[in-house]
């Protein structure tokens, strides 16, 4: 794999708006002039279930395939999503989390427990948390989280603040253009504030 490649790693549930968020910074990369290759899996059609997407971006990029141990930036939009793919991270690489956890269907109907104790594990980790459903709220609304995550994200990546917002301005509808760009804009912070955090640690 060519050195100046990097991967991201995208992983949530339904409903979370991965696919947007993965088709953003897949448009990002390529309107900085990075070669991408952009590859998603759904686990389950429906709401809730799980779905993946990685982003790989560099001069060029031969396959979207990454492997275990290779993941240069892991975002988990949900905590246990967080936990089943932890191991797919370099040993230097970041991970943000989503403080959200969703209880899977087996747990809602009282058939398993809800696994405890994820994010103390995930901190111990290296991760850096993420609140993107309180401050989506803040931008006007809960669904604009996984731009508040491309936000936190954004701070780690060579990409121009500048173009980021016009992509996000061209890919969402117009009326909600300013709430998300402002959820980016509220993420960016957040991500540049956990950063440092974590530098400290």
């Amino acid at each position: 794999m060519p050195s100046d490649v990097k991967t991201v790693l995208l992983t949530g549930v339904g409903g979370q708006g991965t696919i947007l968020a993965g088709d953003v910074l897949a448009r990002v990369a390529a309107e900085s002039g990075f070669d991408v290759k952009l590859s998603e899996v759904h686990g389950m059609s429906q709401r809730g279930g799980a779905v993946d997407t990685v982003v790989r971006f560099g001069e060029h990029v031969d396959s979207p395939v990454v492997d275990a141990g290779a993941v240069d930036f892991l975002v988990a939009f949900e905590v246990v999503e967080a936990a089943r793919w932890v191991h797919f991270l370099k040993r230097d690489g970041v991970l943000l989390v989503n403080t959200t956890q969703i209880p899977s269907l087996p747990v809602l109907i009282g058939a398993v427990n809800a696994p405890t104790g994820l994010l103390p594990a995930l901190q111990s980790e290296g991760a850096l948390l993420v609140d993107a459903e309180n401050l989506a709220r803040c931008a006007g609304t809960v669904r604009a989280a996984n731009l508040v995550l491309m936000g936190a994200l954004s701070v780690h990546l060579p990409f121009e603040e500048s173009v980021w917002r016009d992509v996000i301005a061209a890919r969402v509808p117009e009326r909600f253009v300013d709430v998300n760009v402002h959820a980016f804009e509220l993420g960016r912070v957040e991500g540049q504030t956990v950063a440092k955090a974590g530098e400290g640690r």
